[in-house]
């Protein structure tokens, strides 16, 4: 599709994702805003933007990842630039939401995080929201501007629809996950099965029961994010041992922290697919990780909101 935005219509990238967001624009067909990202002797970030936007509908493309604390500064710092610049309006696109798994009041005397950064995004000065997968979909109601939270299970489902593989169960890591395997399940036309896991603290995971038919099968396992990679290799290990004829793991937000990546080598995973949402580091590209690009995707919405045209056929 050829896109077409105005000239009072600009897309600028911080640091968390700038190859993502260069494909954005390369998509939209337009020319990437112009700004810089320096550090004081001290580590306070500095901003400069380095052309006009007075009266401009800017979008600002950066993901809240690792180093979480540092690119959310950058954010929240380049939302107040653009609004004293007199940014017309300022959608943020935020293709991973960090602090999104603190969404609630666990145990007592706990934050919730994702209500914090809510509030900070919306205090700075941004005027809509487009991320993809938030860990909890409820995480929409802690703002009081517009979220279009997109879905990247048709993007990780129309890959393994063109693999072709046969005899497939998607299968949930855990009880959580559940609507979101049976939606992949309905685009491949499978049935599913999930894991009834139990977790004793954070990141640590144990895996109990294996609730549905996946003997035999290629089984996908769908999850929203993969961090320490725990529960997603415990599933994968606990399938082959039931009897899978071969586990694929998928996921939107690769966020692969601590032991993750050696975790993902040793285990019966055959391939893991991610998204793009999170730029991952030369470092941790494994043969058995397959990189999707959700650029068509951000850029789409971006081009739909521009010209005020539904957005709901891309949560479909």
């Amino acid at each position: 599709m050829v896109y077409s935005l105005n000239e009072k219509c600009k897309v600028f990238t911080l640091n968390s994702n700038p190859k993502l967001a260069y494909e954005i624009v390369n998509q939209l067909g337009g020319v990437m805003g112009k700004s810089s990202v320096a550090q004081f002797s001290d580590g306070e970030t500095q901003i400069n933007i380095e052309e006009s936007v007075r009266g401009c509908e800017v979008y600002l493309v950066q993901s809240t990842s690792q180093p979480g604390n540092e690119h959310v500064m950058e954010l929240l710092i380049m939302i107040d630039a653009l609004k004293r610049a007199s940014a017309k309006t300022i959608n943020v696109v935020v293709p991973y939401y960090g602090y999104a798994r603190q969404d609630r009041k666990a145990r007592s005397r706990e934050p919730i995080t994702a209500k914090l950064i809510a509030n900070l995004l919306e205090k700075a000065g941004a005027n809509r929201i487009i991320t993809m997968d938030l860990h909890a979909p409820q995480i929409q109601g802690f703002f009081d501007i517009p979220v279009d939270q997109l879905l990247g299970v048709p993007i990780l489902s129309n890959y393994f629809q063109q693999k072709g593989l046969e005899d497939v169960v998607v299968v949930a890591p855990d009880n959580g996950g559940v609507v979101r395997a049976r939606k992949m399940a309905s685009f491949l036309n499978a049935p599913i099965a999930f894991i009834d896991k139990r977790r004793p603290q954070p990141n640590v995971a144990e895996v109990m029961n294996i609730v549905g038919d996946i003997k035999g099968k290629n089984a996908i396992i769908i999850d929203d994010l993969i961090d320490t990679a725990g529960t997603i290799t415990l599933a994968a290990n606990a399938l082959v041992e039931k009897g899978a004829k071969a586990v694929y793991a998928c996921c939107t937000h690769p966020v692969l922290s601590g032991p993750a990546i050696t975790r993902i080598q040793e285990s019966a995973i055959t391939e893991l697919v991610i998204t793009n949402t999170i730029e991952l580091p030369e470092e941790k590209q494994l043969e058995k990780i397959t990189t999707l690009s959700v650029a068509p995707l951000l850029a789409e919405a971006i081009h739909r909101i521009h010209k005020e045209l539904p957005v709901s056929s891309l949560f479909e």
